[in-house]
């Protein structure tokens, strides 16, 4: 077999935590290596819940990846890899973990752990959610520290912040609930609908 296909075929099992939350706010995919960051960046999209309302960019064996921008120049940064063509086996090779930032306002980082290193499974979906917890934060509630308030207000009946709480959140929010089954569907959907 060749180095290239060394590096690109097999599938990787990956843990997506959100960072600077308790409970933990996880995900666990399995996708194949050659999915571009592009694709990947949408897997973490449906899996979690986000919308894709903001940008994004990941940080892994010490690049970022993304689209290539004139910030990049203009702040004199490497010009970020191509998320486009940039394949996870071309950049994970030697890696255990790596980041993604969605949000740069609200400064939502994920850690991406691979726990397994697969061997390539052609009867499986390109990516595939098995697991997960927790209720994906609402866009735009000001991070960590914004979502943080949100359920503090929503728990409090006598918060100043209550009703705005509940407009934005909905009456019967659960910030544990998370529905394997509905997140799986559309994380195979996005790569291979």
């Amino acid at each position: 077999m060749s180095t290239a296909s060394n590096k690109s075929g097999g599938r990787l099992r990956l843990r997506i935590s959100l960072e600077d939350w308790e409970p933990p706010i996880w995900r666990r995919v399995e996708v194949n290596k050659d999915l571009t960051f592009w694709e990947f960046h949408r897997v973490i999209q449906e899996a979690m819940g986000w919308e894709d309302d903001h940008l994004h960019e990941f940080r892994a064996a010490n690049r970022v990846v993304g689209m290539p921008g004139l910030e990049d120049e203009l702040f004199g940064r490497e010009p970020a890899l191509p998320e486009d063509t940039t394949t996870l086996g071309e950049l994970l090779i030697r890696q255990r973990k790596f980041r993604y930032w969605y949000d740069f306002g609200d400064d939502w980082w994920h850690t991406i752990t691979i726990e397994t290193r697969l061997p390539p499974d052609p009867a499986a979906p390109r990516a595939v959610l098995v697991a997960g917890e927790g209720a994906c934060p609402p866009e735009d509630c000001g991070g960590v520290y914004g979502y943080s308030n949100l359920l503090s207000d929503l728990q409090d009946p006598a918060a100043e912040g209550y009703e705005d709480a509940r407009e934005w959140l909905g009456e019967d929010f659960d910030p544990n609930h998370f529905d394997l089954a509905q997140h799986a569907a559309r994380v195979v959907a996005v790569v291979d609908g």
